[in-house]
């Protein structure tokens, strides 16, 4: 089990409402359980036990584990198109990893139909992860970044 599998999870209780998740694969069982109130945030406190962990993974899978119980804000796309992080091949991306970003910024275009769509952050915060390669197909609702809220 890697990383995007266990975040797939993650996302999957969040996107579903689900408390509690507990999947076994290969020599590994995996238990994601969802803590507090429920009026938490998505990405907010979520536990993940481990068993039987195969050797050689054990430093993936804490990672892993590290980044889902961090509160994190996914910025998904809005629409369907090509994502792009520049605002031409040749131009310096709009963010980086590790950049601070404001609300009303721009953070990635997304042509759709021959318009580039220019796509503002509405939070402030740190991003944690840009999750789409430059010129990858979005589909609605696909997670762009990761972003640790400021």
């Amino acid at each position: 089990m890697n990383i995007k599998e266990i975040k797939e999870m993650i996302n999957l209780m969040n996107e579903n409402g689900i408390v509690e998740l507990e999947i076994e694969k290969d020599d590994m069982r995996i238990k994601l359980k969802k803590m507090g109130s429920g009026l938490e945030m998505p990405g907010g406190s979520i536990v993940v036990e481990r068993e039987k962990i195969p050797q050689g993974t054990s430093q993936e899978v804490s990672e892993a584990i590290e980044k889902a119980t961090a509160k994190t804000i996914e910025i998904k796309a809005p629409m369907v198109g090509t994502f792009y992080r520049s605002p031409s091949p040749d131009a310096a991306p709009f963010v980086e990893t590790g950049q601070i970003i404001e609300p009303g910024q721009v953070i990635c275009i997304i042509e759709a139909m021959k318009l580039m769509n220019e796509i503002k952050s509405e939070v402030k915060g740190k991003v944690l992860e840009i999750l789409v390669d430059n010129s990858e197909p979005l589909e609605f609702g696909q997670p762009m970044f990761l972003i640790e809220p400021l």
